[in-house]
């Protein structure tokens, strides 16, 4: 599955309301299974699916904030509410909105990770997440390598949160009234 990414498309695919995308990765966040639905919208197989990253998917237009924010919140054990644009096999998008959540074994460790996701608010995507997406991955490229990008944008998110008087939660949460 390595080599060469494929072109953006531009052109957004949809799936329908009543719809639910699962994954569910290792601790690695290597895919252990996909749905249906997962498999239908990104074009790929189960088995080229199976065994990969879960950022095979990952669209170049995704601010590498959201996921350190992400990634960090599930590995502390807390779940987390996100909006994330999608890439398909061949180059078109999809956004949904995910619910990630740490898997834990009898003893309470952490074995995986478990993603649901819906379609997300036409309204809030426009209004609200694309432009702060785009202002984070903005802030991110003027940086000169990854992690330093990644820092601004992290800066940047606080800000703005701490102006709203809001944590990330409670940031999500508002959008959906």
């Amino acid at each position: 599955m390595s080599g060469p990414k494929t072109q953006i498309t531009n052109k957004e695919r949809f799936f329908d309301e009543g719809e639910m995308i699962v994954t569910k990765t290792n601790k690695k966040g290597v895919l252990t299974y996909a749905n249906d639905i997962f498999i239908n919208i990104s074009d790929y197989t189960e088995d080229e699916l199976i065994g990969q990253q879960h950022n095979v998917i990952r669209h170049p237009h995704m601010p590498r904030t959201i996921f350190k924010l992400l990634w960090s919140t599930i590995e502390s054990g807390h779940e987390i509410f996100a909006y994330v644009k999608n890439r398909c096999k061949d180059g078109d998008h999809y956004w949904v909105f995910a619910h990630v959540t740490p898997s834990f074994d009898d003893k309470g460790n952490i074995i995986g990770y478990h993603s649901n996701r819906r379609v997300p608010n036409r309204k809030v995507l426009d209004n609200v997440i694309i432009p702060l997406y785009k202002k984070l991955l903005e802030e991110e490229q003027k940086q000169i390598n990854p992690k330093e990008g990644i820092e601004a944008g992290m800066r940047m998110l606080n800000k703005m949160l701490e102006e709203k008087n809001m944590e990330y939660d409670e940031f999500i949460f508002s959008l959906l009234k």
